[in-house]
This record gives C-alpha cells, structure tokens and sequence, in this order.
C-alpha cells in the first residue's frame, strides 16, 4: 500500500511539471506549493526565501532557477485570478523540498522524487559530454554541471550546519585547500592572475572543471550519507575530499590543479557559442 501511495505522489510531481516555449522544464510556486501542503501560500513564501539564501550562498543566479511570473489561481465558482508566483527550475525544486516542512510526508517523497530524477538528467547529460569533442564545448558543460552541484553541496552543508554566507566561504575554502595542496579562493585568484571581481571557475579549462564537479558531488554525498553535523566537522569532510581527489590526480600522473593554466572567460565562450547559433538561423 505504502509503494502506491509513493507512486501516486511521485507521480503528481511529474504532473504539475510544466515545459516553456523554448523546451525548458519548470514548476509553479503555487501547484507545488499545494502539492506539498501549504494550504496558505504565504507560509510557503519562507519556504522560497530559503531556497533563494541557498542559491546566493553557492554563487549562483537567482533568477536562473526561481523566476518571477503571474499565475493564474482559481478563486472558486469557475473563476480565475492572475496572482504573484514563481517559475521553479528542477534545482529550484530541489532546494525547495530541502528547506520544506520534514514533518509533511509529501516534502520526504518530494526529496525522493527530485533527487532520482536529478540523478537521471545527470546520466543523460554525461551521455551527451562523452560526445562533445572541443574544449570549449566539454568548458560549457563542465562549468554548467558545477554550477548546479554548488547549489546542491551548499544545500547538504546547511544540513551539516553552514548556514551563514561567511560559513559557507569558510567551508568552499577547506573544499579549494584540499585539493589545491593548501591554497584557499584568495591565493588561487592571484596565481591566477585573476581579479577579486573575477570567478574563478570561470577561468578553469575542462580538466579544472572535472576535478572541481568530483570534489563538490563527492562532498555532498559524503555529508548526506554520513549525516555530519557541525562547522567544523563540514570544513575537515570538505578538504578530506579535496585532498582525496588530489591524490587521485597524483596517482594518475596527472596535473595538479593549480597548475593548469587559466583559461578565457567563459562568458567570452558563451557569446561565441550565442552568435554561432544565431548565423545557423
């Protein structure tokens, strides 16, 4: 009985996703809102804010993953009005049953259905890496795959307890250290050559790229899976994994990390990549 019920909740999950105009996925605020039991919409409101707090302290876009619109909500007898929402990307939804009431059955299964589902789309997308064959495509991939993992490992520490956005600098420095044989986000900025305004995972070929997206999924499940509580335990699990991953590029004869050299911008790569595509049309 219990796998029915599971399956029919998935299954609203799978039902209330919706795809825009240009093929992306997305979920309203409002339906997953409902979905997940906030008869009032404006309890679900902090549930958002969270999730917001979440993105901002893994350095990503806010309005990549949660965007402003107006969503039509019935108000009874037939009749609809245009309220304020929001667009959810899947990893906006991930976040969302993250910081979500743990007490609702339906957020657990929420959980269960974003993450396997997570899992899938990232199997699919390593299917399409292996057959990418420039740099500068396996950059563009690479780069993007990292940014939605930061938002899951910001997500598991603040499950192990990093919550304020200084904490979160702390625990990504003990991440870099790790497996830039001691250096921090600040000494590898100015090996680098790169500005204080400058990312430096904009600046990081492939191979970079690959080991970064290893320490930061590898992190993750190490902190879920041991279920690690505390600053200080979160910060020793993160270099633990940085260094592991650097011993592994040793042991393969590999280059270290800091070492590579810096590469372009990667939003000059996304602009060349932009106008190619546009004199296809």
């Amino acid at each position: 009985m219990q796998k029915n019920i599971t399956n029919n909740h998935l299954s609203i999950f799978e039902q209330i996703r919706k795809i825009d105009e240009t093929g992306n996925e997305y979920w309203t605020a409002r339906q997953l809102a409902k979905v997940l039991g906030y008869t009032d919409f404006r309890n679900f409101i902090a549930v958002i804010k969270k999730a917001k707090d979440a993105c901002l302290n893994s350095h990503q876009k806010i309005e990549d993953h949660l965007v402003d619109f107006n969503e039509m909500v019935a108000i009874g007898s037939g009749a609809e009005r245009e309220m304020p929402s929001f667009k959810f990307s899947r990893y906006a939804c991930y976040l969302i049953v993250q910081n979500a009431d743990p007490a609702k059955e339906i957020v657990a299964l929420g959980q269960t259905y974003f993450a396997i589902q997570t899992r899938k789309q990232e199997i699919q997308q390593m299917e399409e890496y292996n057959r990418l064959t420039s740099e500068e495509e396996k950059r563009l991939f690479l780069r993007s795959q990292l940014s939605e993992h930061n938002i899951s490992l910001a997500s598991a520490a603040k499950g192990a307890g990093v919550i304020e956005p200084v904490d979160y600098a702390i625990f990504q420095n003990h991440g870099y250290a790790g497996l830039y044989g001691g250096l921090e986000a600040k000494d590898i900025h100015k090996r680098k050559g790169l500005k204080k305004s400058q990312q430096i995972l904009d600046h990081m070929g492939s191979t970079e790229l690959a080991a970064n997206l290893f320490r930061a999924t590898q992190a993750e499940e190490k902190l879920r899976k041991e279920e690690i509580k505390g600053k200080t335990n979160a910060n020793r699990t993160h270099y633990e994994v940085g260094a592991k991953v650097r011993q592994t590029i040793k042991e393969l004869g590999g280059t270290m990390p800091e070492n590579l050299p810096t590469a372009e911008n990667i939003k000059k790569v996304e602009s060349k990549q932009r106008k190619s595509l546009k004199g296809l049309l």
